[in-house]
């Protein structure tokens, strides 16, 4: 249902973003071994900073999904309308 005001009360597929998440997680993680094993430094800290980098992102969408509705509403939740009030909008 498009309203005209998306960017305000968009939804993030914060479950899907979870499981692609730790995926990449389980990739950068065999990558950072694989590639210190082979003798490869560079790749190795690549990956590892990738695996940082995927690991706090985790962290914030487990975060956002424990925050409730308001982060993740189902599908029984309609979109909600932006406070028109609020003098950032």
């Amino acid at each position: 249902m498009r309203s005209g005001n998306e960017p305000a009360t968009a939804r993030s597929p914060l479950r899907m973003r979870f499981w692609l998440g730790l995926w990449g997680l389980l990739w950068a993680a065999f990558g950072t071994t694989a590639f210190a094993l082979l003798g490869r430094p560079g790749w190795a800290a690549a990956c590892g900073v990738l695996f940082l980098v995927v690991l706090v992102d985790l962290v914030m969408v487990v975060r956002h999904i424990r925050q409730g509705p308001h982060w993740q509403p189902g599908r029984n939740v309609p979109p909600y309308e932006p406070d028109h009030d609020d003098p950032r909008h």
